[in-house]
């Protein structure tokens, strides 16, 4: 209750303050979650994979198909994924799928720069509001007499402005802690994206090869191969397994 006493002692610009803080919270609470999850596992995903990549091409691809569920995962198997693939186009899918998995970081940065921007304007907005309220019925001959209710008057319309300040700050903060997110990100992918890179060129014949026998081995244990024997197709000129002539088709000796 006294929350709510609070709210409307800040007039209306309360309200849509309120709606902007939970969002604001919201967004902060699945950033975090999701900064969260990368910055545990990341790590980990990068050297297994670059560790199989200097062996076998095909395990590498393999375990970053299976860390797709990670940006760096899918990074990495932009590359791989390729069946062949010289070192512009091994490059250039590097930098798009980077491009990609950046932008889908920056969710969310939109909506705190408005929460930055907007909360300020919509506090100021209340105490602006709040001053004209307790000012609108004041006379000259009452200064003396409501003083007091002046003064609790504008005591109370700037709680719209410490509101507003509160979710600015707030907002600004989260958003620059996800900016410097972003930026080891950028670090991280360049210097991954540059050690795959190192290792495709040092023996981009072994990369087809190596995916070749990975492609080989996937279709060999397909499951709508059951493994049944082929029976081999009779050769009717084979010498195996000659033909028998009846009597009554071969030819007729010339009678003497």
């Amino acid at each position: 209750m006294e929350i709510i006493n609070e709210l409307r002692k800040g007039g209306p610009a309360m309200y849509p303050l309120l709606a902007l803080s939970v969002l604001t919270v919201s967004v902060v609470f699945e950033r975090l979650w999701f900064w969260l999850r990368i910055l545990n596992q990341e790590k980990e995903i990068v050297t297994r994979i670059l560790s199989a990549a200097s062996e076998n091409w095909g395990l590498a691809r393999d375990i970053a198909q299976r860390a797709t569920d990670q940006p760096i995962g899918r990074f990495l198997y932009a590359p791989l994924s390729l069946p062949k693939a010289d070192v512009e186009t091994f490059k250039l899918a590097l930098e798009s799928s980077a491009e990609d998995e950046l932008s889908g970081m920056r969710k969310g940065e939109k909506f705190l720069e408005a929460a930055i921007a907007l909360a300020p304007l919509l506090g100021l907005f209340g105490t602006v509001w709040g001053l004209y309220q307790s000012l609108r019925s004041l006379r000259i001959d009452d200064v003396v007499q409501k003083s007091a209710e002046v003064t609790t008057g504008i005591g109370e319309s700037l709680i719209s402005t410490a509101a507003g300040m509160v979710v600015a700050i707030v907002s600004l903060v989260f958003y620059r802690l996800f900016q410097a997110f972003i930026v080891n990100q950028v670090r991280i992918f360049r210097k991954a994206g540059n050690e795959l890179e190192l290792i495709y060129r040092e023996s981009p014949e072994r990369f087809a090869s190596s995916l070749a026998t990975s492609t080989a081995i996937t279709v060999e244990s397909n499951p709508n191969n059951f493994g049944f024997p082929r029976r081999p197709a009779k050769n009717r000129f084979s010498s195996d397994s000659p033909t028998e002539i009846s009597d009554e088709t071969k030819p007729s000796q010339p009678e003497n």
